[in-house]
């Protein structure tokens, strides 16, 4: 079976970081886009980052950008997210989503675009 699975969650005070991972399993082929996403209680579910390819695009929410990095290794078909200067507002469950054809386009912070999905890891900053 495919599966995506999240690790490296947990409590952190603010402006401390964290770094997620999520491992990819049980695909014929990868998925040429992976991402994250994050929901906090009685929120939507956000975009948070994500990767195109071997990196050639990356995708950040606005709310992110220059404290979180996401990267891919393709060799172990694992995603990272590196988070810095974490604030109580990046609480929340953070899951690690993929796309099998993605375009450049499509590879964003859309969720309808992804289609297989982790089953979250959380991430508290207090």
């Amino acid at each position: 079976d495919v599966q995506l699975v999240e690790s490296g969650g947990g409590s952190v005070q603010v402006g401390g970081s964290l770094t997620l991972s999520c491992a990819l399993s049980g695909y014929s082929f990868v998925p040429n886009c992976m991402g994250w996403f994050r929901q906090a209680p009685g929120k939507e579910r956000e975009g948070v980052a994500a990767i195109y390819n071997n990196g050639t695009r990356t995708y950040y929410n606005d709310a992110v950008k220059g404290r979180f990095t996401i990267s891919r290794d393709n060799t172990k078909n694992t995603i990272s997210l590196q988070m810095l200067s974490l604030s109580p507002e990046d609480t929340a469950m953070y899951y690690c989503a993929a796309q099998q054809r993605a375009t450049a386009g499509t590879c964003a912070g859309t969720k309808a675009w992804y289609k297989l999905w982790g089953q979250g890891t959380q991430v508290t900053v207090s």
